[in-house]
């Protein structure tokens, strides 16, 4: 069949050709949004990664298409509806970095509570040995609110109770053998939000996790607790971080992933171009604001990016594909 595959980098195209060798692999290194006139009518499955969106337009330039094999667990960047009308299958990875993101998440902790950033600053940059304003704090005895407890989330709360911390969790779904064995409650979400010295983010994106900590409960959180996002970044309304920091609700806060991340690398087109969406232009604004934040951590989306994830990922999705050609799918969305 043929195959159409934007890569994260070059080398995933000898990977993938060699896994699928009877199949016609065109392989492009960057997004949808990045190569517009790549187009195929004749192209079967298309293969992405979370920064290609895919909708109506995009869709118009592979009229031939039968499947989208997304190389990510999330599938937010891609409109399942307009699929569904064009009779396009989605198939997805659904469990990859289990234990790489759940570490990534306590990197962010650890970053936060021992300062770690500001003291790398301040020997590379200053020449500075100087302690002063770097005191941190321990893990151990501190409350650890996790909201959302998938497999990444049940991971997370492993780790924390090996660094000695009390484990909360608020989750849609409840699995009481689950708290016993790993040591964590169940929590409703404002309760977790104000008990919790450290809150992280494992929840997938969707309408019922839009904007799941927001301006309405923003300040139920714990004074001085910090907030963790390793998920999605419209899991959090950009406004409420801003305001939680400015008075002082939050102490700080590690992000993987922000609303609208998208649009940051592409502001002076988002400033002339037509009508430009007054929502994203006052986000944009807010995460520079968070960017240069002192207690504010901000990373370009790389919780999953190991080399181990990132190959558990292409097997999954070699997989997926060689699974659909045979009729036998796996791992479908729709």
């Amino acid at each position: 069949m043929k195959i159409i595959y934007f890569a994260q980098e070059a080398w995933e195209e000898g990977y993938v050709k060699e896994r699928l060798p009877n199949d016609g692999i065109t392989v492009t290194v960057g997004s949808l949004q990045d190569h517009p006139d790549v187009a195929d009518p004749q192209a079967e499955i298309l293969s992405v990664f979370v920064n290609s969106r895919i909708g109506a337009t995009e869709l118009d330039r592979f009229p031939g298409l039968k499947l989208i094999a997304t190389r990510s667990t999330g599938f937010d960047h891609i409109d399942l509806a307009e699929a569904k009308k064009r009779d396009i299958a989605v198939a997805s990875v659904p469990s990859y970095g289990v234990n790489t993101v759940a570490e990534f998440a306590f990197a962010l902790i650890l970053a936060l509570s021992r300062r770690v950033c500001e003291a790398h600053e301040r020997v590379s940059e200053d020449g500075s040995f100087s302690q002063a304003g770097l005191e941190g704090f321990d893990l151990a005895g501190k409350t650890l609110g996790l909201v959302g407890c998938g497999n990444i989330g049940i991971h997370t709360a492993r780790i924390a109770k090996g660094f000695g911390m009390n484990v909360f969790v608020f989750d849609v779904r409840r699995d009481e053998e689950l708290a016993r064995s790993t040591g964590f409650e169940y929590a409703e979400l404002d309760d977790l939000l104000s008990r919790s010295d450290i809150i992280s983010l494992h929840v997938p994106y969707n309408p019922h996790t839009h904007h799941l900590i927001n301006m309405n409960n923003i300040a139920s959180i714990k004074r001085g607790a910090y907030l963790i996002n390793t998920a999605r970044g419209a899991v959090v309304e950009t406004d409420a971080i801003v305001k939680a920091l400015e008075d002082g609700i939050l102490a700080g806060a590690g992000l993987d992933v922000l609303e609208e991340e998208g649009e940051m690398g592409e502001e002076a087109k988002l400033l002339v171009g037509p009508h430009p969406s007054e929502t994203e232009l006052k986000t944009v604004l807010e995460n520079h604001y968070l960017m240069k934040h002192p207690r504010v951590i901000i990373t370009p989306h790389v919780a999953f990016d190991t080399r181990e994830a990132i190959e558990r990922i292409l097997a999954t999705t070699i997989e997926n594909i060689a699974a659909w050609e045979k009729g036998a799918p796996q791992n479908m969305i729709s």
